[in-house]
């Protein structure tokens, strides 16, 4: 038994992963051998993905043995690979490899992995994977190792997500792809797309780059890709992959590229993007055993790391906390929503009446002040349901069915047997006031009174209702479809039953939720602010706009000019406005910023070439200081960290969320904070700045770092 094997039974009997089990069946081949077929699949449906953990990986070692000694029988004349229904693998657990606590063990897990994934190469007979659901991290390496590639059309997520996790590639994908595709390709999809919000490919795409050989239907996919093995042995079907160009100068000029890109989006703060891009440079020249040992060794130093382990802890609130919300009701208070009324027909709106309806089921009225506006966004969900119906994505049926559910009209008497109002007007506390007054009027003494405000205060909108109790924050993020939060909040006299309903009416909706004390823009929106303001003030106090964005890299999810543009000047001067008023003392509002608001700029930025570069325009209508004080981006950083350290710990304090993980959460779903950084509290750990400003941690150590 190998000293690898061996160290992976001892992580083993401390494991308590989701065992995946390799079943061996026996298939004829139309016309051919006898194929053994080994399916992955860890005994749970789709909803629970099939994941390797060390006893995977040595029920894995047993599978192979088995197929190992009839291969050398001659009983098999080739290996296929599939996953169970909507699944093919998604890596290893990730949960089981953040509790490793030396690297000898990380060094274990890493050449456990290769030592039997690499046997579906070398088994001395052909290898098939069949791709036939999602494929990530290691479930898409696995197939690397395998001779040949089929995947179905139907698959809607291929990736290598390490880097988005502070990991890269590490059982043979990192040494395997660029091989297989060229660099290029292989770094979009090792670093581009995890950086880009871990954006995936679908099946069809990662055919088109080469990385599977054939593509099939679902509906017969497995038979076809039968049939298809068939004809590659018999000779009659041949395999033709474009070469892969392996100048030195053209591989290291995809590198180079590879590497400007991961210093505008991380200039530094992860170590595993650039890590990656060590390991696709070293792939060009050397042999599988060095890039397997690379590879090895590149793993055990990143499990190790600090943003691997904030990783784990962000991936655990996404996962975990989010379908418990902390302080939720009991779910058996929630009454049933069979009728939907939305108070507005703008984007926002129509947005939302669209969700509504494709995740409830039930009809939704949407009203507006005139019936040209309730056309305009009746009209905007029926074009979205003509899009999801050309897409696939819904069926003929189902797109009339959503089409007949969304009505409009400019009267609110069609709320009347509504069970859920929600208002999306003008952010105004009296328009807001009016509207549920209107709405109150009309609807039945149960009915919730939902409202989508950013910023405003629930208890004072409810304050002059008959039936306070009933209205809740039920804040959203833009884009609706994208954005996965949505902020519950509560006000001084928002019942229990109300919460439930509002908590149970947002799972419908898939939606990750978090329960908010009523108090000025909530979470995301007033760390934002805290976030904008300070750099705001840097810029107006004499730094340039663009080191002011290059500091923040790494650290935000963008650019802070750039989020002004995608917020929307008017939008986030409103945000800082609300919280002036409600903190003056701490919270900035840029006299620049309401110049360019007041210009009808849309951004700071504008397209050229296709690329963002600063709009003259908006840059003349600053004001310069008579004494500029220029900040380097370390200084920057500083400052900033300081002021949201700051700001989270009053928050905490103060009670408007109950941990820091619902901070981190709601960072993590509604902002697109980072998993490297575990949203925002594990950050202002591991860089010091919680204790220089506040004197404490926000986690214990080992929570979301290395112990």
């Amino acid at each position: 038994m190998s000293t690898t094997t061996d160290a992976a039974r001892l992580l083993a009997e401390s494991s308590d992963e989701r065992v995946t089990e390799f079943h061996v069946r026996d298939v004829q081949l139309p016309g051919g051998p006898t194929m053994a077929l080994i399916t992955m699949d860890n005994g749970f449906d789709h909803t629970k993905p099939t994941t390797f953990g060390p006893r995977g990986l040595l029920n894995l070692k047993e599978a192979l043995d088995g197929v190992e000694e009839r291969v050398r029988a001659g009983q098999v004349g080739a290996v296929g690979l599939t996953g169970k229904p909507f699944v093919f693998a998604v890596g290893a657990d990730l949960k089981d490899v953040g509790r490793i606590a030396d690297r000898d063990q990380a060094l274990a897990i890493a050449r456990l992995g290769h030592e039997q994934m690499r046997r579906l190469g070398e088994l001395g007979v052909p290898s098939f994977a069949y791709v036939n659901g999602v494929a990530m991290g290691g479930g898409l390496e696995i197939a690397l190792h395998c001779t040949y590639r089929t995947i179905s059309s139907g698959v809607s997520a291929v990736a290598l997500p390490e880097c988005f996790l502070g990991l890269v590639p590490g059982w043979g994908g990192s040494y395997l792809l660029p091989n297989l595709v060229g660099p290029q390709a292989a770094l979009t999809v090792m670093v581009a797309n995890p950086l880009s919000n871990n954006t995936t490919i679908s099946g069809v795409e990662a055919a088109r780059l080469g990385i599977a050989d054939a593509l099939f239907e679902p509906a017969d996919f497995l038979t076809e890709s039968l049939r298809w093995t068939a004809r590659v042995l018999a000779g009659e079907e041949q395999v033709e992959r474009p070469e892969v160009d392996r100048d030195e100068q053209a591989w290291q000029a995809a590198v180079d590229a590879a590497r400007a890109t991961v210093d505008a989006k991380v200039a530094g703060a992860a170590p595993a993007p650039y890590r990656a891009l060590d390991l696709v440079r070293l792939a060009r020249t050397a042999d599988r055993d060095a890039g397997f040992a690379a590879e090895d060794d590149t793993l055990a130093d990143l499990i190790l790391s600090d943003e691997f382990r904030a990783s784990v802890y962000a991936f655990d609130l996404v996962q975990r906390r989010a379908k418990r919300p902390a302080g939720a009701p009991d779910t058996g208070l929630a009454r049933p929503v069979t009728k939907v009324g939305i108070v507005g027909a703008g984007l926002m709106a129509s947005q939302l009446a669209l969700l509504f309806a494709r995740r409830l089921q039930v009809p939704v009225v949407m009203t507006d002040l005139d019936q040209a506006r309730v056309d305009k966004g009746v009209g905007y969900v029926r074009a979205e349901v003509d899009k999801l119906l050309a897409r696939g994505r819904v069926s003929p049926d189902a797109a009339n069915r959503l089409r007949a559910l969304v009505t409009g009209s400019t009267s609110k008497d069609g709320f009347a047997d509504a069970d859920f109002v929600i208002e999306a007007v003008f952010e105004q506390m009296s328009v807001k006031q009016q509207v549920l007054a209107e709405v109150e009027a009309v609807v039945s003494p149960e009915c919730v009174l939902a409202t989508n405000t950013s910023s405003l205060s629930i208890t004072e909108m409810a304050s002059r209702l008959q039936h306070p109790e009933r209205v809740v924050g039920f804040h959203f993020f833009n884009p609706v479809a994208v954005m996965p939060l949505v902020e519950i909040v509560r006000g001084e006299r928002t019942d229990d039953a109300t919460l439930a309903t509002a908590f149970a009416t947002a799972k419908t909706l898939r939606k990750t939720t978090i329960l908010v004390t009523d108090s000025p823009s909530f979470v995301v929106n007033r760390l934002l602010g805290r976030f904008m303001g300070e750099i705001a003030r840097i810029v107006d106090e004499g730094t340039p706009i663009p080191v002011a964005d290059r500091s923040m890299a790494g650290l935000a999810p963008m650019p802070p000019f750039m989020l002004l543009g995608l917020v929307g000047p008017a939008v986030a001067l409103h945000n800082n406005e609300t919280l002036h008023r409600a903190f003056p003392d701490r919270f900035y509002v840029s006299e620049n910023l309401r110049r360019v608001v007041e210009a009808g700029k849309p951004g700071f930025y504008r397209t050229d070439g296709g690329r963002p570069v600063l709009d003259e325009e908006v840059l003349e209508l600053f004001e310069q200081p008579a004494e500029p004080v220029v900040l380097d981006p370390a200084q920057i950083r500083t400052r900033v960290l300081s002021a949201l350290a700051d700001e989270a710990r009053r928050m905490l304090d103060d009670g408007v969320v109950a941990e820091p993980q619902d901070i981190d959460l709601a960072m993590i779903t509604g902002a697109g904070f980072q998993f490297w950084n575990g949203g925002l509290t594990p950050l202002l750990d591991r860089t010091g700045v919680a204790e220089q400003v506040t004197g404490r941690r926000f986690l214990p150590r080992g929570v979301a770092s290395t112990p």
